[in-house]
């Protein structure tokens, strides 16, 4: 387990982390920590929290202290009872260990990197009604459904358990901008370098057909492009080499690259052709030329195109349908479930 945010704190911060870990691993009903105030305590429950996913069951606490006590007593309050905590504990281990088993054969990180993401991509399922323990491994790993809290302890507790160091990364909320919530991703070491990833952002994407990868392997440059500042460190995340577009060769400069790419989709009978557009700033005239390539390549083989496109990541999805569509323009992506999404006429 990579206990990152503990390494970030002073002693007796790290103190009561260790206390609250007991504490919590036995499902006391109250335990001693270091006296702190309790904006502090709270800190240190968060971050605990977001180092140990198998912590899942904790919601909240309170505390009681004696006048001149070096130590004050924590009171935990449980999601459930304590056989009921068992009972859940025991079914999340199992089927841990029957995920992460194919995955242990793998030969790299990155190949379990991507086992991990697909497995959130097509398993679980935005969860709109935010229920408690969506924000928990039991959201996505029992019930299906999670947040991006939910979806990034799943992300790390996955990576724990195969050996890849793993962080979550947390930005706080920005209503003005239409961000209602904080949300939270993962920062991950492969081959000795930090990338972003957002298994939560590429969840969201699937809804306009296609398995995607817009999230996967960011640098800092590109994740903060659509993601705001985050609220506690994290390791810097300088490579590029390895964002999943570019390491497949999926990274077009070219619009006679997008036709003879797209043909060659058609030839394969695919449903989709997605890739990312590295040849200058995504204007709406560079979409509609986009556009008319592929609906050229496509009218070769008697096929249309309908086009969407994530402008954050300049990733854009070519549909490939056998009838035109009903309705005509591009459709803006979002990736953040929250924000509003709509058909663009004239990008």
């Amino acid at each position: 387990m990579n206990r990152y945010y503990y390494r970030q704190m002073n002693r007796s911060f790290q103190s009561a982390y260790h206390a609250m870990a007991e504490g919590f691993g036995t499902l006391a009903s109250s335990f001693p920590v270091p006296k702190l105030d309790m904006k502090e305590l709270s800190e240190i429950f968060f971050l605990l929290r977001l180092d140990n996913p198998w912590i899942f069951y904790v919601t909240g606490f309170s505390c009681r202290y004696a006048q001149g006590a070096e130590t004050m007593q924590l009171i935990p309050q449980y999601m459930f009872d304590r056989k009921k905590i068992r009972e859940h504990q025991k079914a999340l281990q199992g089927r841990t260990a029957r995920l992460v088993r194919p995955a242990q054969a793998m030969k790299s990180d990155l190949e379990k990197e991507q086992y991990i993401h697909d497995f959130i991509c097509s398993n679980v399922t935005y969860d709109k009604l935010k229920k408690s323990y969506s924000h928990e491994i039991i959201g996505p790993l029992q019930q299906g459904i999670g947040v991006c809290e939910g979806i990034a302890k799943t992300v790390k507790l996955l990576c724990d358990e195969l050996g890849i160091p793993c962080i979550i990364a947390l930005c706080d909320a920005d209503p003005e901008n239409g961000l209602k919530y904080r949300h939270a991703w993962n920062v991950i070491r492969i081959q000795g370098k930090w990338y972003h990833l957002d298994a939560t952002y590429d969840n969201s994407l699937g809804r306009y057909g296609q398995k995607r990868f817009d999230y996967f392997n960011l640098d800092d440059k590109k994740i903060f492009r659509d993601h705001r500042a985050v609220m506690y460190p994290v390791p810097v995340c300088g490579d590029s080499g390895s964002f999943y577009y570019k390491a497949n060769r999926l990274s077009l400069t070219k619009l006679e690259d997008v036709g003879k790419r797209l043909r060659t989709a058609i030839r394969k009978k695919q449903e989709y052709f997605v890739f990312h557009w590295r040849g200058g700033y995504l204007t709406g005239e560079i979409l509609q030329e986009i556009a008319g390539e592929a609906a050229a390549a496509a009218a070769e083989k008697e096929k249309y195109i309908r086009m969407s496109f994530n402008f954050a990541q300049s990733v854009i999805q070519l549909k490939i349908d056998d009838v035109p569509a009903e309705e005509t323009g591009v459709c803006r992506e979002e990736a953040d479930e929250e924000r509003e999404i709509g058909t663009v006429k004239e990008p």
